[in-house]
């Protein structure tokens, strides 16, 4: 059952959210395929993924609650999946998840045979991206391109971004159709 939960994963820059964008509008609709939405201690901002905004002490008890079934912290801010975003894999539904490659091990131990994507690009296509957004220094930039280097996922489903969108998005939606189960 753990397969059926799919943890979408990838370096800043490869385009990740993109590519989950794209792929819940070109999927068909099916009730057996659930989005599971996050909860992050960020505001909810137009063209963001829709999420649940909460404050960190709101976060924080959420999680001494037990309320969520993965959390994590990245660039700043907490990140959290409630356990009932995940129930409908009990009932051989399928779960996306936008996930967290720092977080992927922990969440491996809870979910064994879970399905990774990893979404990712070329050195130059993240450095270009990345240098675009200018958030960060080049230094900063370099660091980062450095550390998805050293990042192997034998296992996992390969996505790269390095061109169109449509062309990274069909990659997805043609790997998510080759597995067992996957609906029609």
């Amino acid at each position: 059952m753990s397969r059926r939960l799919v943890y979408v994963v990838g370096p800043s820059g490869a385009g990740k959210d993109s590519v989950l964008a794209w792929l819940r509008h070109h999927l068909p609709p099916s009730p057996t395929v659930h989005w599971a939405r996050r909860t992050i201690t960020r505001p909810a901002r137009a063209g963001d993924e829709v999420h649940e905004a909460v404050d960190p002490p709101q976060f924080l008890a959420l999680r001494e609650r037990g309320a969520f079934a993965l959390a994590w912290q990245a660039n700043g801010l907490h990140y959290g999946v409630r356990a009932s975003e995940l129930a409908p894999i009990e009932h051989g539904g399928w779960v996306l998840v936008n996930g967290s490659r720092a977080h992927l091990d922990p969440t491996r131990s809870r979910f064994p045979g879970l399905t990774v994507v990893h979404v990712t690009a070329s050195p130059d296509t993240l450095r270009q991206r990345l240098l675009g957004r200018g958030r960060e220094s080049a230094a900063e930039v370099e660091a980062r391109i450095q550390r998805t280097q050293t990042l192997q996922l034998p296992h996992a489903l390969q996505v790269q971004n390095d061109g169109a969108l449509e062309d990274a998005g069909h990659q997805l939606l043609n790997h998510l159709q080759t597995l067992p189960g996957w609906p029609e």
